[in-house]
């Protein structure tokens, strides 16, 4: 195969994805590949190509550890890749080069695979200068969508790690995900390759003495490798006159802060920056050192972990997802959770017998023979073939049937026969006509085209029923269709397009009969509004009505509830009638106004009927309790008081009453 890799940093940069990438590039030409490195360099407009590696211009950042920043976009590039003749497009990040690794796959429509190397939402810290929580969850929102938005544009993605898997998978990305973890030229660690005045050398740049063990750290010197976490280690271990000096190789935007932070402390005796070493050098620098640490907790598989074991280094490092099946407690490394914890680590460390420590740096070198660069180089080889084989497996339509609004369209490939259906509206603008090719790809963004045509067919049948809003159809697809809300949203575009949703229409139609129903307006707005009406169109509905309809339709509902209330006193009976007019949406104001336009004649001479009643009623609930006449007769007045009776009435009515126990009393 002839690979094109995308990267936005390559040799002579020392990083994970760097080492990752030369692992990869060297095993796949040793397969027999042809393999293309397309990166950057620090030059405003010289566009470079020489022994397969093309770089891109672009602008150095000093505060990201001198990551070029390139265009998205280059003319001249894109030419010279075209004569490469690539078979699949590998990018290995999501900016910069990255962005015109996808442009050269859809232009040359080639087939591209992802891995992703970094989680950047660990890595919001650099544009989040002023510690706003509010930016940091825009950043990382940011890139949730970005990811996704690359990730649906490859037909595989890489993940070095199930942490990595996991994470890109609550980023909601489709596409095919392997795990496969990146590998290292393990025989570059082989501790026999350092010879042993490098070995003093280096011991000597620590300022390490025969008794002395030094733990290493190797990588960029930046905010979320939390250096710091360990530096303030080191403050606990030279408390306990630990023999053990802090090697630190690698630059990057925290040095400055972290040689303050040293010296503040004062433990320039015993840690040592060395500043950034070429690749080749960095092996000796783990033969040199007797164990390695990193607080890491950013890492999608941690290399640098997996150097260190393959020179057969002890591990020290927080627990993190990533290090599960790579650092076993007490047998390749110890885990800690704390600076302190740290120290007492080391200290558990150096009080390990001799035959303990050797058995233990054999471990390490055996726990990564699973990482060798021929078998890392067989697994993306087959992810490629996965990737090719789902870019070119194509589909044939066999037919297009048109009925209305909606579109079936008919297709096989090999062995299989589909159908979807579709807005006709979308069939013609994809141009779908019979015997038309389709890879499996596009075939795939065919059945998001099914979603909104079948949940337009669901609204279509909920508006036959009656008129709905936009709000309405929204919720109803939102509870019962699987669409998403840019789907939602198309469908409503179409249904408003063809007039079967307006709501201007439905808040005139809904006004009319609600005000014909009696209905205040209050109640109305409320009714509304609920559905998704805006206040200013329902207004608008109003416009149109006499300022005295209001009023007017208080009094006749006034007027039809007044005959339904009865059995009670005057006064509950206007309560009733006034709380019955506030309930139906009219105000306090048209309320008492609609209240005086009412004739209460009849309820005045009925007033002294409903009064026995009441007082009949209320003799017969409390004879049981009362059993003293005088205060039964009290508690019965009371009870119609509060019914609001007269009290001169009620007294009349009381007393002329004959209790049932008085007539026995007499007898």
């Amino acid at each position: 195969m002839r690979i094109g890799m995308f990267a936005d940093s390559y040799l002579p940069d020392i990083n994970g994805v760097v080492t990752s990438i030369v692992t990869l590039k060297r095993a796949l030409e040793n397969d027999g590949h042809d393999v293309f490195v397309i990166t950057t360099h620090p030059s405003l407009i010289h566009t470079t190509y020489e022994n397969r590696i093309l770089r891109l211009p672009g602008i150095e950042i000093k505060q990201m550890y001198g990551y070029v920043a390139t265009a998205p976009l280059h003319f001249k590039a894109y030419n010279i890749i075209k004569e490469m003749k690539l078979d699949i497009i590998h990018v290995h990040t999501e900016f910069g080069a990255g962005i015109f690794g996808h442009f050269c796959g859809k232009m040359l429509k080639l087939p591209i695979v992802s891995t992703y190397h970094t989680t950047y939402e660990d890595y919001t810290h650099y544009v989040n200068v002023f510690n706003s929580k509010t930016i940091d969850v825009f950043a990382k929102k940011t890139i949730e969508r970005i990811s996704r938005l690359y990730g649906s544009s490859c037909e595989a993605i890489i993940a070095p790690s199930q942490k990595t898997k996991d994470m890109l998978l609550r980023y909601n990305i489709q596409r095919p995900i392997f795990i496969v973890p990146t590998g290292l030229d393990l025989e570059r660690f082989d501790r026999h390759l350092t010879g042993e005045d490098r070995l003093k050398e280096i011991r000597d740049m620590a300022r390490a003495s025969e008794d002395d063990k030094i733990i290493l750290f190797v990588g960029r010197i930046a905010k979320e490798k939390s250096i710091d976490f360990v530096i303030d280690g080191f403050r606990y271990i030279k408390e306990q006159g630990l023999p053990v000096k802090f090697l630190i190789v690698g630059g990057g935007p925290e040095m400055d802060t972290l040689l303050e932070k040293v010296n503040t402390l004062k433990l320039q005796d015993i840690i040592t920056f060395v500043g950034k070493k070429p690749a080749e050098q960095v092996p000796a620098f783990y033969h040199a050192s007797d164990a390695f640490v990193s607080a890491s907790l950013t890492e999608t598989q941690g290399m640098t972990y997996i150097e260190a074991l393959a020179s057969q280094l002890p591990v020290f490092a927080r627990p993190d997802d990533v290090l599960i099946g790579l650092i076993e407690e007490g047998k390749t490394g110890y885990f800690f959770r704390s600076p302190q914890e740290f120290a007492q680590r080391v200290e558990e460390w150096l009080k390990t017998d001799p035959q303990s420590q050797a058995k233990m740096r054999l471990d390490a070198r055996k726990q990564v023979d699973i990482y060798d660069m021929r078998s890392f180089a067989k697994a993306i080889a087959s992810v490629y073939q996965v990737a090719i084989e789902r870019y070119t497996n194509t589909y044939r339509i066999e037919s297009v049937m048109i009925k209305d609004e909606i579109a079936e369209i008919s297709a096989s490939n090999r062995t299989d026969r589909f159908v979807v259906t579709m807005l006709t509206d979308v069939c013609l603008a994809r141009e779908l006509v019979k015997g038309k090719m389709v890879s499996e790809k596009t075939w795939d963004d065919y059945r998001d085209d099914e979603k909104v045509a079948k949940a337009y067919q669901a609204s279509i049948r909920k508006l036959a029923v009656k008129d709905r809003t936009k709000k309405e159809i929204f919720d109803f697809l939102n509870e019962n269709t699987d669409c998403t809300n840019v789907q939602i949203n198309a469908v409503i575009d179409h249904l408003l397009q063809r007039g079967y949703i307006d709501d201007l229409r439905y808040t005139h139609t809904m006004v009319l009969n609600l005000r014909a129903l009696l209905m205040g307006k209050s109640r109305i707005i409320k009714t509304l509004k609920e559905k998704g009406i805006e206040e200013g169109l329902i207004l608008d509905a109003f416009s149109t009505e006499s300022s005295d309809n209001e009023l007017n339709l208080a009094i006749r509902w006034a007027e039809k509830i007044q005959p339904t209330i009865g059995g009670r006193s005057l006064i509950a009976k206007k309560q009733k009638i006034r709380q019955k007019l506030l309930l139906q949406g009219y105000d306090s104001s048209t309320a008492d106004q609609a209240m005086t336009f009412l004739s209460f004649e009849d309820e005045i001479v009925q007033e002294r009927q409903n009064l026995f009643k009441a007082a009949l009623k209320a003799a017969n609930r409390l004879k049981r309790k009362f059993t003293n006449q005088k205060e039964l007769r009290m508690a019965i007045k009371k009870a119609l008081a509060t019914q609001g009776f007269k009290f001169s009435d009620i007294n009349e009515v009381v007393e002329e009453m004959e209790l049932e126990n008085e007539s026995k009393d007499s007898e």
